[in-house]
């Protein structure tokens, strides 16, 4: 009884000699984040405290049922099977285990001693569990200096595992919130190169004079906050052209809020510009408006022409005090906010008209950037349309297309009232409908067809003679024909009722080659 009650007091005494330099350890190890390092610290601390000469954790892979150690006090790195050996069978069964001859155990997993050229003595082994109680791997310590490792060795590890799990759990919960946020960024990285990639300068299509005159301006206005006004018809790219200005600018990381004026009621547009309070009328929520969205960023205000002067006279006081107030609100909130305005009206004429603000009109056309209709600039439509035609093609993983010589003509003759978007659309139903590779004049849309051959009619009609305009007409027939026939002769002078001998002779009267 009294030897019992001797060894209580001696493992008590053990325990409250230790107690400090746990305590320590545990506020090492609970300041240190990095795995790597955390586990190189708990090794060393833990073999220095259980008088032992190795240390080291191994963690386990439950979808590969291995076992692995990131690092041993040595700096080596080993991955085994988590059934083998002593460690397996402390991590499968949740049990500390306490040898004092390694090589007498048969579960002993000699194959690493050998790997390393260690000799493994005592072993003292204890589960390492999360905080629902799973075991996550393993913490070990190796030959005790002085003996076999005691009950009491085992309770000071049992005591300092506790601790080491935690660390681990928040270690590796830190590691991959690190790796998450890091992916994150190049995530985030790759989305901006690709969004100012697809609004750069580069994307504004055309070799015209015209188009390079905007492309010059767009690339002189980006780096300033100066208001741009933007005119030009439907469907001339002018949205496109506001968000270049916005994603070459030093604002580029910041909203690009877009706001079509013709297509808000006049009743909620001040809310829509400039939000509105809770309770101003019944069952509305407090929200923000479109300025308060893009402070920091670029507002694009399209169909401007189409505010009310109501409207007009708010939006200028924003442009002079740079501060808006909510609809039902009172206070004053700063907006830092820079404004790219659009229309396809003649706002010139508008203010003669009454209908729009001259104050205004000067305070958004700080510069202004005329975009070209369609119509006059025809040397630009094959390039935009083989590139809308490769651009349709791929995105609907069709094979590419081109435009034959009678069917770029018959674009470039066309008035395209709806400007580069109704030429798209065109380019996109070529993409569906087509079916052979080479696209001619028959697979254009029959208004087209149409203007051309009338245009082809009125051409040969002044100021020629019969034979000139017969001859005229004979030639283009003949050259419509090769196009479609892909040059070939045979089908060719089928098509247009002739013998093949008698195309020929045509061919060279015409120096057709």
């Amino acid at each position: 009884m009294r030897s019992i009650k001797r060894s209580i007091s001696h493992q008590q005494s053990q325990l409250g000699e230790k107690l400090p330099t746990i305590l320590k350890i545990c506020q090492k190890i609970n300041a240190e984040r990095d795995l790597a390092a955390l586990l190189s610290l708990i090794a060393r601390e833990a073999t220095r405290l259980m008088e032992a000469d190795r240390s080291s954790i191994f963690l386990l892979d439950r979808e590969k049922l291995e076992l692995w150690s990131i690092v041993t006090l040595n700096g080596e790195q080993i991955r085994f099977d988590a059934r083998l050996g002593i460690t397996g069978a402390a991590a499968m069964t949740a049990q500390t285990i306490n040898v004092e001859d390694a090589y007498e155990d048969p579960r002993f997993y000699k194959k690493i001693d050998a790997r390393t050229g260690y000799r493994t003595r005592s072993m003292l082994i204890v589960p390492l569990r999360n905080h629902e109680g799973e075991v996550i791997g393993t913490f070990q310590v190796l030959n005790k200096k002085d003996g076999a490792f005691t009950i009491d060795d085992e309770e000071i590890l049992q005591a300092l595992a506790t601790h080491v799990a935690n660390a681990i759990e928040t270690a590796q919960l830190v590691e991959e919130l690190k790796l998450h946020r890091e992916q994150l960024l190049e995530e985030n990285t790759q989305l901006w190169k690709e969004v100012e990639g697809r609004f750069s300068t580069q994307n504004i299509l055309g070799t015209s004079p015209q188009i390079q005159s905007v492309v010059r301006l767009i690339e002189e206005v980006s780096d300033s906050s100066v208001n741009v006004l933007i005119t030009g018809e439907s469907g001339t790219g002018k949205e496109l052209v506001a968000k270049a200005i916005h994603y070459n600018s030093s604002r580029a990381r910041n909203p690009f809020v877009a706001l079509n004026c013709a297509a808000v009621p006049e009743s909620l547009m001040e809310s829509e510009l400039f939000g509105i309070e809770k309770g101003v009328a019944t069952g509305v929520e407090r929200r923000i408006g479109k300025f308060e969205e893009a402070n920091g960023g670029t507002l694009f205000l399209d169909e401007i022409g189409d505010l009310s002067l109501g409207a007009q006279a708010k939006i200028l006081r924003v442009l002079q005090e740079r501060v808006i107030e909510h609809v039902g609100g009172r206070k004053e909130i700063s907006a830092d906010v820079r404004i790219l305005a659009a229309t396809n009206k003649d706002l010139d004429a508008e203010i003669k008209k009454g209908n729009f603000r001259k104050d205004l009109y000067y305070r958004l056309k700080v510069v202004l950037i005329e975009m070209p209709p369609l119509r006059e600039i025809p040397e630009d439509i094959p390039l935009l349309a083989n590139y809308f035609l490769n651009k349709h093609s791929q995105e609907m993983k069709k094979e590419p297309k081109k435009l034959s010589p009678g069917a770029l003509r018959c674009l470039m003759n066309y008035a395209w009232p709806g400007n580069v978007r109704e030429l798209e659309n065109e380019m996109k139903r070529l993409v569906v409908l087509t079916t052979r590779r080479v696209i001619t004049e028959e697979d254009l849309s029959e208004v087209i067809r149409n203007i051309n051959n009338k245009k082809t009619l009125l051409g040969l009609m002044p100021t020629r003679s019969l034979k000139d305009a017969v001859e005229e007409l004979e030639k283009h027939l003949i050259q419509e024909a090769l196009e479609r026939c892909r040059e070939n002769q045979r089908q060719t002078a089928k098509a247009l009722g002739l013998s093949r001998w008698g195309l020929i002779k045509k061919m060279k009267r015409y120096g057709i080659k």
